[in-house]
């Protein structure tokens, strides 16, 4: 057959036609009057066997800039990390691969308890006390946080920081004006991080919660024991945003005082591929479980005391309890959730520690290497894997030249902080080799100096 998806023969067509009670194919369309009728021919290119297809997207896709061919230093929420060859084994299998809500335990058993594993995981990390299934990435699942502390509080004031990603910050203000939620923006020291004397003049007793990011946007870790008197002081809640790398060597969150742990699994087994689709965790505590959305797998015994897997607590869903519902999300990221179990599993928890590690080191490797060649950094905060670098140039001119040198720059700080105008936002993971770096400072020396 000259198409292979298209498996019609002449056979096929003529059963098609008699059963229809028809002769042609033209007969379909006798109620279309003449006049109307499209004459000649479309212009469109001539079809082609599946050959010449697949050579013609091959020489569109080698235009492309990707991670391939490219040294890529472009972070602001979405990495790239070291995928275990594993992942993509386990993945793919049939069984995952369709991977839905599994309503049924008696035949899900499999997919359930992999999803206990990952909400077991997302614990550890975090240090909370409970988990759900999945959001759809991390922006949703931090507007959601912020939406259960409104409904958990009967507040309606939101103060969020600054320093939290503007995409995120832009999500939550969706969700903040669909929920009647007033939304407050708290300012940021010198250092980049949240300004906390600011933050005390702005909390009263009328804030549900106030949201913070760890390490923030600029790569910055914020000072969340110091943060979290201030806002249990007028009886708010702390949510975090977390990446959960950074977590393998950072004090987890509920262990300086978080109730909600929120962020997006991506750095986890979870390709770029151009801003998703991604994983969103969220986790909280045993007192805020019955508030949490979305699903939620617990483990049980069953008739014979063995152990089993079920969906509980479904009482808070919008598909039982309706407009009552905690939230009106109806699903989770269970395929992507499994890659990020499977890496986790792959990695343990010494190499996890060791990849955060990795990131640290490289990280503030390039930084000293930027200083040493003049440049100004932005901030002097601890930071994790990301820090942002004054140019002196526009960023969109510098990162065209860098990708004549085959490499992918950072952000530009401008798009969203008009105050760091001509700062490129770097990320330097555990990808980026001495030689990388080094090749990075000379290229970006040359460019912003030439």
């Amino acid at each position: 057959m000259k198409y292979r998806y298209l498996p019609q023969t002449d056979q096929d067509k003529r059963e098609m036609l008699e059963a229809l009670g028809i002769s042609s194919v033209e007969e379909l369309f006798a109620d279309i009057p003449e006049e109307v009728r499209f004459k000649g021919e479309l212009q469109i290119p001539p079809a082609l066997s599946e050959p010449e297809l697949v050579r013609y997207f091959t020489r569109l896709s080698n235009q492309n800039v990707n991670f391939s061919t490219h040294i890529n230093f472009l972070g602001a929420g979405v990495y790239q990390h070291y995928i275990p060859s594993t992942v993509n084994h386990m993945l793919l299998r049939g069984e995952f691969f369709t991977a839905y809500t599994p309503y049924q335990p008696e035949i899900s058993q499999g997919e359930l308890q992999a999803i206990f594993e990952y909400q077991t995981m997302v614990c550890e990390l975090t240090g909370m006390e409970v988990a759900n299934s999945s959001m759809y990435d991390g922006a949703t699942s931090l507007a959601e946080a912020a939406m259960m502390a409104a409904g958990h509080t009967g507040k309606k004031k939101v103060i969020v920081s600054r320093a939290v990603h503007p995409e995120s910050r832009a999500v939550l203000a969706s969700y903040a004006h669909g929920q009647s939620v007033e939304l407050v923006e708290v300012g940021l020291t010198a250092d980049g991080v949240t300004d906390l004397e600011a933050l005390e003049t702005m909390i009263d007793d009328q804030t549900a919660a106030v949201v913070v990011q760890y390490p923030n946007f600029f790569g910055n870790v914020e000072d969340l024991a110091a943060l979290e008197p201030v806002v249990h002081g007028k009886g708010g809640l702390m949510i975090v945003s977390s990446n959960p790398l950074a977590l393998g060597i950072l004090e987890a969150p509920g262990k300086l005082g978080a109730d909600i742990v929120a962020g997006d699994m991506q750095p986890f087994g979870i390709p770029a591929s151009f801003g998703g689709p991604h994983c969103g965790y969220f986790a909280t505590t045993s007192k805020l479980m019955r508030k949490m959305p979305g699903r939620i797998v617990g483990q049980t015994k069953d008739e014979n005391g063995k152990r089993g897997f079920v969906l509980t607590l479904q009482a808070r869903e919008q598909h039982i309890r309706r407009e009552k519902a905690t939230s009106n999300i109806c699903s989770n990221q269970a395929l992507l959730a499994l890659a990020a179990s499977i890496t986790l599993t792959a990695l343990g928890k010494q190499g996890v520690q060791e990849m955060a590690m990795m990131n640290l080191q490289k990280a503030h490797y390039a930084r000293q290497a930027f200083r040493e060649k003049g440049f100004d950094v932005l901030f002097d905060a601890p930071f994790f894997h990301e820090f942002a670098v004054k140019l002196g140039k526009p960023v969109s001119e510098v990162n065209q030249e860098l990708l004549k040198a085959g490499i992918i720059g950072g952000y530009d700080l401008g798009i969203d902080f008009p105050e760091y105008a001509g700062h490129m936002l770097l990320a330097v993971t555990e990808l980026r080799t001495k030689d990388e770096i080094d090749t990075l400072v000379r290229e970006l020396e040359a460019i912003t100096r030439a």
